[in-house]
């Protein structure tokens, strides 16, 4: 399966969290999607299999205007081959999401929307330097279903540090309230070179206590789990068919095309990115010369992003193919290192499957270093 991952790099304001390259000044948004179109033409050979998935992130995708959104899917129709069913998904926020701009995305071939709300609770927004509020985005939730959006992901924060396991289960219940089909909840992340963690060095905020931490997962599973969500990835929970096709290529190894600023790429054994410089991409793609750097993955590792990306989901590690593709030695590591895990019931092998535990997702980080070879 393949995938085209399309980076936009315009944001209205900066999140005091976010370490994506992202830029406030949209003056050259013109200039950046004739570029895109141009890498998109320049890369075509690199996917000869149908494009099955297509996904708009950023940034705020949601900045883009309809003629650019029609440049960019003419583009893409014209020179790559798409599945007669592609997933297609645009991320947004709630405030750009108005009755206009709503019916203008119905109009594309869109068929997914991932909308970045973070909390239901308005003094968590304003921290978070979140531009809507928490009624602007539930009513921006009810207008995309007026316009026949039948796939809906939103995405919601946990671990703030003045959060409670009281608004953490208050967000829960809003959204399943809502109807949708999918939902990622990520766990704050104190990333250099944010505001946020400025914050955190400075004093002025504190992380949320461990203990709190681990009780807003577990209510997560549970809430979740409980209104027939499916917890398919650690982060990631979807209805019955209706789990983000794009994102599990990621986890499964298939290969996907990045276009754009500090987009990243992978062919199925190395991976690649672009400049992290809107000027310089423009810049670049105008010359015709694409410039990117390249990583050649080691065997150890492809096999470490093997097991990586099979324990995160709920599919687990095929022990048959880890043989296959790696051999028995291994094979041999990874079943030593597993055995621990598999005594105290956070793995589990199923046949040839082997997984996490419910309890085991709690301690996926470490169980996953454990299994992997330096």
């Amino acid at each position: 399966m393949a995938g085209i991952y399309i980076h936009i790099p315009f944001c209205k304001t900066r999140c005091t969290y976010c370490d994506f390259y992202t830029l406030t000044n949209e003056s050259q948004r013109d200039a950046f999607v004739d570029a895109l179109c141009k890498e998109a033409e320049m890369r075509k050979e690199e996917l000869p299999e149908p494009v099955k998935t297509i996904y708009f992130g950023g940034g705020t995708p949601s900045r883009l205007h309809q003629d650019q959104f029609e440049q960019i899917f003419d583009t893409l129709f014209n020179q790559y081959t798409i599945d007669a069913n592609p997933e297609i998904t645009v991320e947004a926020n709630p405030d750009d999401l108005s009755d206009d701009y709503i019916r203008m995305l119905a109009k594309l071939p869109i068929n997914r929307l991932s909308l970045g709300i973070q909390s239901f609770d308005d003094e968590e927004l304003k921290f978070l330097s979140r531009r809507h509020s928490a009624l602007q985005a539930i009513e921006a939730v009810r207008k995309c279903q007026e316009q026949g959006f039948g796939n809906i992901s939103i995405d919601l924060m946990y671990g703030l540090p003045s959060q409670t396991l009281e608004i953490w289960e208050r967000n829960l219940d809003q959204a399943i309230v809502l109807n949708i089909q999918h939902i990622s909840a990520y766990h704050l992340i104190y990333e250099e070179k944010t505001r946020m963690y400025s914050l955190l060095k400075a004093g002025k905020i504190q992380q949320v206590d461990e203990t709190i931490s681990t009780a807003m997962f577990s209510k997560l599973i549970d809430r979740l789990t409980a209104d027939d969500f499916i917890h398919y990835e650690i982060s990631a929970f979807g209805k019955e068919g209706r789990f983000s096709r794009h994102n599990s290529a990621y986890w499964t190894g298939d290969s996907y095309l990045g276009l754009g600023p500090a987009a990243h790429s992978f062919d199925g054994n190395n991976r690649s990115w672009n400049v992290a410089s809107l000027n310089r991409y423009i810049q670049i793609m105008t010359s015709g010369l694409p410039e990117r750097v390249t990583e050649q993955l080691k065997y150890h590792e492809k096999y470490n992003e093997y097991i990586l990306t099979g324990l995160r989901t709920m599919w687990g590690i095929n022990l048959t193919e880890l043989k296959n593709k790696f051999g028995e030695q291994f094979f041999q590591f990874c079943m030593e290192n597993a055995q621990k895990y598999l005594d105290q019931k956070l793995l589990t092998r199923e046949g040839e499957t082997l997984k996490l535990t419910r309890k085991g997702i709690f301690i996926s980080d470490g169980i996953m270093s454990d299994l992997m070879r330096v």
